[in-house]
């Protein structure tokens, strides 16, 4: 199967290993794996910010960069729900409309595309460590994103998960919402470590990246011990310590 990935801003210039590690998880589902070195942003950010018309801009060329017939995969559920829910409004009216819903059918986020699509679940990873789950807004409300990320998890063999208390609650980052309401989304973030820290866990997991940055940076400021992976970091480093496992078996 041939699959386009799209790498959105902020895992291209902040975290990378995050993109690397989906195309891992794809090339051992049996994926043929395409990047478009063209690919800029999805539009979602001057959107958000009211920009409209410079979005839609940037949505064409969204449109362009990935044409054609391939499925759309990338490792952030807030872009991927932009581009399915929200292309269609930008393009209303437009002679590109029908083309954005197209492109939007094709986009999944990984954890999604991995169980729902690849109809894989299991990487055989070994992962020894207590962790909590984050459900991001995009991936819960904008993409139906729930059961996916827990089915991959629960298949890591070694990892505790502990569900927190209000886990569907937002983090508080929502974009430049950080920024313009800056008290309100600390206090948000105050609280997912809260109840994450209840739990005992280690760690915090999520499909995006966005939404760890944020909290990561009100753990760092609060000295906290929890420390946040991003789902595909979870799945590679645990086939990389089940290998490890293996090896040190084979040695004994």
């Amino acid at each position: 199967m041939n699959v386009q990935i799209f790498v959105p801003c902020f895992i291209d210039q902040l975290y990378p290993q995050v993109a690397f590690n989906m195309v891992k998880l794809l090339e051992m589902s049996g994926c043929s794996v395409h990047y478009n070195t063209n690919q800029t942003c999805c539009g979602q950010p001057s959107f958000n910010a009211g920009y409209w018309l410079e979005s839609k801009d940037v949505c064409t060329k969204f449109i362009r960069d990935f044409g054609g017939a391939d499925y759309i995969v990338a490792p952030s559920a807030s872009c991927i729900g932009f581009v399915k829910n929200y292309f269609p409004k930008v393009f209303d009216g437009s002679s590109q409309y029908l083309e954005a819903i197209e492109t939007g059918k094709r986009a999944y986020e990984l954890s999604d595309f991995l169980v729902n699509v690849l109809k894989k679940e299991d990487f055989g990873s070994t992962f020894n460590a207590k962790a909590t789950y984050h459900d991001s807004c995009a991936g819960l409300r904008e993409c139906g994103i729930k059961k996916e990320p827990r089915i991959l998890l629960g298949n890591v063999n070694g990892l505790e998960l502990i569900e927190m208390k209000d886990v569907e609650t937002c983090c508080g980052f929502g974009g430049s919402f950080a920024v313009k309401f800056e008290p309100i989304s600390i206090a948000m973030a105050d609280q997912k470590i809260d109840n994450a820290e209840a739990t005992g866990a280690e760690y915090i997991i999520s499909t995006d990246m966005s939404c760890l940055m944020h909290i990561e940076g009100r753990i760092k400021n609060r000295g906290s011990n929890l420390k946040v992976l991003h789902l595909a970091d979870v799945l590679v480093k645990g086939i990389e310590n089940a290998k490890l496992i293996i090896n040190d078996e084979g040695r004994n």
